[in-house]
């Protein structure tokens, strides 16, 4: 059996796939205060029904939020921050850019907290722009500096020497002297982290990776353990932030790669759902318990970056281009001080979750909204796993949002719905239309628990014509798990002019490169014969401040004419003018690959009638409430129609159909939502 584990803000989700073809997909509740306990009891359970031995689990795929959660619970370890001497606050000074340019009282827009000043301790040293030695490492101003920070309560360590992206030798050197002398101390190089120019870029990153380091380090190891223990010998493989999976060796020594893990399982798993029907241009909408994720699949690849935000701060990691917001099932629905409707950031998460869970919370959410629209059955919600309370839906909206605004509670629910709605499009509209697409030329996929309930209503807002509603999309990034690359990347910094470097020149840079990335793959024992090899250049004209990255072909006849074409048609596309001038790579890049083998899962569907009843949901456009029907999904039958308004129900996920769309079931068993043409 292979196994997918995706860990949420509420649910971990698991989907396996028997050698047979027979699939299992379920969630449990998260255990945020140690996620290996919800994963175990998920494996429990898997063990239970399908009666298999731990020994027969070949594949164990996991997507965490741990690395995240350290950051955004300021849970991470006490970092101590190494420079050259004369460069200590690099971190706090960070670029002259603000996003908060009028506000009374500014606050630190750099992530001082990771090691304040003074955590901070300049280091004799000094390597030149050029790679060469100007001031010899100085051992006894390094012990002083480590001692200072280790009265401090120091258990992690940060170095980031001056240009030792262009010659590492003093930060190995470094290390070296420190983990001799104190061996249970936790390192981060930037050399090895983020081996790129920008000092304050490296910095940042490079802080992160100490900050989470023991956390994912302790998780990884435990969680490792408690699969040991149960009998299950499947290596543990981690997904790492840019969509393919590492070993868990890697994973512990790489942790700040680890930071979209989740996310990155829902975008594969959607490009493989798009590609198996022939869907290559979509925009992934992850609604979970706690966030919303968009993503973009442009001709079935998904958009990727070389810099994603975490908790407002800008880390230079490569990842999947997912726009996360804090639009999801749990999120708290408020008045402000205007008496304006908001939602979200704030969320239920798990415990005490929504009012409805009857778990505690009193303040209304989206499931609330969803439950008192009728939209959700109280006792069918995550398979019937967890009894809602309509009663409590009820009082918790009454009284916090329909009394406040002197509307009916059925008008404040669907207002709720309205501006989740408008807050998901403004996202969506910033990895499309921001990035120069037209989102009405692509395909809505609707995953995550609460995907597909809202996924028609965000279609028409963006005038997007199709949505696609995967078999178990509330388990799809768990699924994604299982479809995903094994993949590891490495960069250098190459800054040059691109028109005065040879092939030979360029060639010679990747092959060391290669040489570090297959190293990689082979610690995953990958089949070398099978690994795919891709290169990139980050790219920017001369004097410009930020570049792109474009893949770089040697193959091909004039390789470098390609290259600057390329970059061309990209730089319009993003920014909406290019001129033909000179140009330079900042970075080189290569990335190794060994594609997935994705089970073949057996498509099972019930035989019988569909409809399982009805239920009176409020419609906004009606200002009432209408007689819906209510379908099982198991029983519809390949080929099979419906039309709007309707319910469809599922163990993991509930898909609105509302008056104006018709839905159809694919061969795979995909769901295909149309919007009918207007009559008007």
């Amino acid at each position: 059996m292979q196994i997918g584990v995706d860990v949420g803000g509420t649910f971990t989700d698991f989907s396996c796939v028997s050698r047979d073809g027979k699939t299992l997909t379920f969630k449990v509740p998260s255990t945020p205060h140690d996620p290996s306990k919800g994963v175990i009891a998920g494996i429990r359970e898997i063990i239970s029904q399908t009666r298999i031995a731990p020994s027969e689990i070949s594949v164990f795929a996991h997507g965490t939020t741990v690395a995240t959660n350290a950051v955004l619970e300021r849970k991470g370890a006490n970092v101590g921050l190494l420079t050259t001497e004369g460069f200590r606050d690099v971190l706090e000074i960070g670029r002259q850019m603000r996003t908060q340019m009028y506000s009374v009282r500014l606050r630190p827009e750099t992530p001082i907290f990771l090691a304040p000043g003074a955590r901070r301790v300049g280091v004799m040293e000094r390597i030149g722009s050029d790679g060469n030695i100007i001031k010899p490492l100085n051992e006894d101003s390094l012990i002083r500096a480590v001692e200072e920070l280790l009265i401090q309560g120091v258990d992690a360590l940060a170095i980031t020497f001056l240009f030792s992206f262009v010659n590492p030798v003093h930060e190995l050197q470094a290390q070296e002297i420190i983990l001799k002398k104190w061996p249970r101390l936790i390192v981060s190089l930037s050399s090895q982290v983020d081996p790129v120019f920008r000092e304050y870029e490296r910095t940042v990153v490079t802080a992160f990776d100490a900050y989470i380091k023991p956390t994912i380090d302790t998780y990884l190891s435990n969680l490792t353990e408690a699969l040991q223990n149960e009998g299950v010998n499947a290596p543990l493989q981690v997904m790492q932030s840019r969509g393919g999976l590492a070993g868990c060796k890697t994973a512990r020594a790489r942790p700040v790669r680890l930071f979209l893990s989740g996310p990155a399982g829902g975008v594969i798993g959607s490009l493989e759902e798009g590609r198996t029907n022939g869907f290559q241009n979509l925009i992934t909408v992850d609604i979970g318990g706690t966030s919303c994720d968009i993503a973009l699949i442009n001709n079935s690849k998904p958009l990727l970056r070389q810099e994603g935000v975490i908790d407002t701060f800008s880390v230079r990691i490569p990842m999947v281009d997912v726009n996360a917001i804090g639009s999801g099932g749990g999120s708290v629905a408020w008045i402000d001080g205007a008496g304006g409707l908001k939602v979200g950031p704030h969320s239920a998460g798990s415990d005490p979750g929504p009012a409805c869970y009857d778990k505690g919370g009193e303040k209304p959410t989206v499931t609330d909204a969803s439950l008192v629209l009728g939209l959700l059955d109280a006792n069918y919600f995550a398979n019937g796993r967890l009894q809602l309370n309509n009663q409590q839906a009820h009082l918790a909206i009454e009284k916090h949002i329909a009394q406040p605004m002197q509307i009916s509670p059925d008008k404040a629910a669907s207002g709720i719905h309205r501006v989740l709605v408008s807050q998901m499009s403004e996202g969506i509209r910033s990895v499309s239309v921001k990035q120069g697409f037209d989102p009405r030329e692509f395909s809505l996929m609707a995953l995550g628990g609460a995907g597909p309930l809202h996924a028609c209503a965000l279609a028409e807002e963006l005038q997007i014509t199709k949505v696609l509603v995967p078999r178990n999309p509330g388990v799809l990034s768990a699924s994604g798990l299982l479809n995903a690359p094994i993949e590891h990347e490495v960069s250098v910094s190459f800054n040059k002019e691109l028109k005065r470097i040879t092939v030979e020149e360029i060639s010679k840079a990747l092959e060391k490169l290669d040489i570090e990335a297959s190293q990689l793959m082979n610690d995953e024992n990958a089949d070398s014969n099978k690994v795919e090899t891709t290169y990139f250049a980050d790219i920017c004209y001369i004097g410009q401040g930020y570049h792109l990255e474009v893949g770089l072909d040697l193959q091909v006849q004039r390789p470098f004419e390609k290259l600057y074409r390329d970059f061309l048609v990209l730089h319009d596309r993003v920014y909406g003018h290019s001129v033909e001038a000179a140009v330079r790579i900042v970075n080189l890049r290569s990335v190794h690959r060994l594609p997935a083998t994705p089970p073949i899962s057996e498509l099972f569907i019930n035989q019988g009638d569909c409809v399982k009843g009805s239920r009176h949901v409020f419609v906004d456009s009606e200002e009432q409430r209408l007689t819906v029907p209510v379908i099982d999904r198991s029983f519809m039958q390949i080929g099979s129609s419906i039309e709007g308004p309707v319910i469809i129900e599922q163990g993991d996920t509930t898909t609105w159909v509302p008056s104006g769309w018709k839905g159809s079931v694919l061969e795979t068993g995909l769901l295909l939502l149309n919007k009918l043409e207007s009559d008007c």
